[in-house]
């Protein structure tokens, strides 16, 4: 069973991972970070090569393996799913990575809002009035 607080990191972590493995692939384990990388992006990108650098050589392998295939998938919600189970379990077997991530990524404030769009055209808010997404189309008359 995974924690809750492991669960509340790795929602906290994931679209960060997501970005980091959508931008770069499997590569973002060994990429060596782009200084005009997205902040979004590189904190993913450090998440990932923490637990990856923890691995022996048959579990790199794997989770090359397993970001690269989530990766090709081209779907958010896919690669989202499949980080966070690879995130939860390398959690939950390992005290120390937990702490050393924990620092990178740390729990929201009381009452905080955490607001992710994802994909073309997305719009992320937590209050909006009118939101139009589209070529052509003109903002509505008051």
């Amino acid at each position: 069973m995974v924690s809750a607080e492991i669960v509340q990191w790795v929602e906290q972590a994931g679209p960060a991972v997501t970005a980091a493995v959508g931008a770069y692939g499997a590569a973002v384990l060994t990429r060596a970070q782009d200084t005009a990388a997205d902040a979004t992006v590189g904190l993913g990108q450090r998440i990932l090569q923490a637990v990856w650098r923890r691995r022996d050589e048959a579990g790199r392998a794997e989770w090359e393996r397993v970001l690269g295939e989530a990766a090709d998938e081209q779907s958010d919600a896919y690669t989202t799913a499949v980080v966070s189970r690879l995130l939860k379990r390398a959690l939950q077997d390992d005290p120390e990575l937990r702490e050393e991530l924990a620092a990178l990524v740390p729990a929201p404030a009381a009452g905080s809002v955490t607001v992710t769009a994802a994909g073309e055209r997305s719009i992320a808010a937590q209050h909006i009035g009118t939101a139009i997404t589209g070529d052509g189309h003109a903002a509505p008359r008051a």
